[in-house]
């Protein structure tokens, strides 16, 4: 592959598609919500630490004060329950957003890639068989990996036999009435 850039010929020594990666394996799942999802927690957490150290400086330079201490505290309260709990939920709710899913054939396993805490790309490594499926839809989980909740969007997977074999969906089913009636009277 030969690419041109500035007149120089640039030539790419990489043997494998643009869509595998040697320690993960074969990619099946991009989520296209992984620029916005960074962009509004970084942005977050930049109003964060922004407020933590501007709002003292204003609040010393203008002489804004309250005589009350009870009204300080609360209003010193509410500038830092905005600016650490808007933080903290949007991570709550963003930390399982499956940014890219790979999946390595021959050993049966998918690695999901995730923002952690501080923006950097976490790797959660799972089998296939580590997969649950909530009994009751939840809004920011399609699945268990192990016990870490995940979000994908099934209709963002180019080929969706690879989502029916990450849900298990190409199972097949066995259903055993003698154990159903088991459960039911363990209940």
């Amino acid at each position: 592959q030969v690419t041109s850039f500035q007149e120089v010929a640039v030539r790419s020594l990489c043997t494998s598609s643009p869509h595998e990666h040697p320690e993960h394996g074969r990619l099946v799942y991009k989520g296209n919500l992984a620029k916005a999802v960074l962009g509004v927690r970084f942005f977050s957490y930049s109003t964060s630490i922004f407020n933590l150290f501007m709002v003292p400086y204003i609040m010393l330079k203008t002489g804004i004060g309250f005589e009350s201490l009870f009204i300080q505290a609360a209003f010193y309260g509410l500038i830092g329950f905005f600016t650490f709990v808007t933080p903290v939920t949007l991570h709550v709710l963003t930390k399982g957003y499956v940014i890219r899913l790979y999946y390595k054939d021959e050993m049966d396993t998918y690695t999901a890639i995730t923002y952690n805490a501080i923006l950097a790309e976490k790797a959660t490594v799972f089998h296939q068989k580590d997969v649950k499926i909530p009994d009751i839809t939840k809004m920011f989980t399609t699945f268990y990996a192990k016990t870490k909740s995940m979000l994908v969007n099934p209709t963002l997977f180019p080929n969706p036999q690879d989502y029916n074999h990450l849900m298990g969906y190409d199972k097949s089913f066995y259903f055993n009435l003698e154990e159903e009636k088991e459960a039911d009277e363990r209940k």
